[in-house]
């Protein structure tokens, strides 16, 4: 009974249009004093040690690195280098646009920064080219959710806030899923691009590809730094996004001069703004946890299930199916934060790696950002194309096809993920 009621509170404020994040503190601040005996001073304390751990730190410097390079000129090198490589081949800039997203999704960690930094730079080149304008909406917004798979993530860092799982297996474990998606978007973008004869970019010489390297390198060495320093051992994740943040201030600003001095404190406030949004959602989110906890509501869950004799490949399809509806009306942190603790303990019992269901729910949450009425990268390449959500819904069809595909393929495959950390001794 109360586990039904948390959920009927939290629908109908959701329903009323209400922010996820307030929705999440009122119903359990509603529970907490009218149905439960739980001691309002376990509440603080709760509150204060959910949000202390040392990973959360990692969000806000992340968050920092993809906003001096959002601003910094470095995707538009990154789309320079991606096109000279793969332009002569059908739907060239698209190709170009999908390998553009991959290099600054692992430099960002964020979907909707990497569709703002490739799609408002890339969308006029190709309506000039005279590539449809369908066709290039359909390739960034799809592309773009490459943000919260290739490592790093923001999403990854958040599932393992709330399920205790190791940072850096799930970057590791995020590597060849990420790289395997970003080839499978390709292949889509070219063969609709050969199904309707779009333009193809001249073949560029080794002396432009190599000049277009050289321009883009100091950008691409950050993936260097990032992961490069997490498998050595040399920086923790947390530790590798704050020098991915330092190392992003000084590329803008000192080496490519893209961004001045005087332009660094209206990026620290963009930040700074994110950041708070996502420490509330997270903060109203503990809580949250903390009630179904203390309400036993996973653990009846999980007993449940494996009463019913479900087995791994019934638990993986309705888990898929759940998070796909949540993709429906949030964006991936807030599903990750309240269905993680409710999902993990059931994972856990039925015997499935923690990392492997971690990187299943963010291909999860990916196909969810390319999809009505709440996917957030469609609002955001709403914004840069100034098409409506329906023509973008029916734009991006082929390649959310595509990424259904391969959700399959990743939740039932689980070798492909966590191949790269256990040969890292990472698992």
């Amino acid at each position: 009974m109360s586990t039904a009621l948390i959920f009927i509170i939290l629908l109908v404020l959701m329903l009323t249009g209400m922010p996820i994040s307030i929705s999440l503190g009122l119903t359990v601040l509603s529970f907490l004093f009218l149905m439960t005996d739980v001691p309002i001073e376990s509440v603080a304390l709760k509150l204060f040690t959910g949000i202390e751990k040392f990973e959360i730190m990692a969000i806000p410097f992340f968050i920092l690195a993809g906003n001096f390079l959002t601003h910094g000129g470095v995707a538009r090198r990154m789309i320079k280098f991606a096109t000279s490589m793969v332009g002569h081949w059908h739907g060239g800039l698209g190709l170009g646009g999908v390998f553009a997203c991959a290099l600054f999704a692992a430099v960002s960690g964020s979907s909707p920064a990497t569709v703002v930094a490739i799609g408002s730079i890339l969308m006029p080149a190709m309506v000039k080219a005279g590539f449809p304008k369908r066709f290039g909406a359909g390739v960034v917004t799809t592309a773009g959710a490459l943000g919260i798979l290739i490592p790093p993530s923001i999403v990854m860092v958040m599932y393992s806030v709330s399920t205790n799982t190791s940072v850096g297996a799930l970057f590791m474990a995020g590597v060849i899923p990420g790289l395997v998606l970003a080839f499978l978007l390709g292949l889509t973008t070219w063969w609709k691009a050969k199904q309707g004869n779009f333009p193809r970019q001249p073949k560029a010489s080794m002396a432009e590809r190599f000049k277009a390297f050289r321009e883009s390198a100091w950008g691409l060495f950050l993936i260097v730094v990032v992961m490069g320093g997490i498998y050595s051992g040399l920086f923790t994740p947390t530790e590798a996004a704050a020098m991915s943040a330092v190392y992003a201030f000084i590329v803008a600003v000192f080496v490519y001069k893209d961004m001045g001095l005087k332009d660094v404190p209206r990026v620290l406030l963009a930040s700074a703004n994110m950041s708070a949004m996502l420490l509330y959602i997270i903060t109203n989110a503990v809580l949250f946890s903390f009630l179904m906890t203390s309400e036993s509501i996973p653990q009846t869950m999980a007993d449940w299930m494996m009463g019913t004799g479900i087995g791994v490949i019934g638990f993986l399809i309705m888990a898929n199916i759940l998070l796909l509806i949540a993709g429906n009306f949030m964006e991936p942190s807030s599903i990750v934060l309240i269905l993680a603790p409710i999902l993990f303990p059931i994972a856990m019992k039925l015997g499935i790696d923690p990392v492997h269901f971690g990187i299943i729910m963010v291909v999860n949450m990916e196909v969810g950002m390319c999809h009505p009425p709440v996917g957030l990268n469609l609002y955001v390449a709403s914004g840069i194309t100034k098409m409506g959500i329906t023509e973008l819904t029916i734009a991006v069809w082929p390649w959310l096809l595509t990424m259904l595909g391969f959700l399959i393929v990743v939740t039932y495959w689980p070798t492909m993920t966590l191949w790269l950390p256990r040969t890292l001794g990472m698992l």
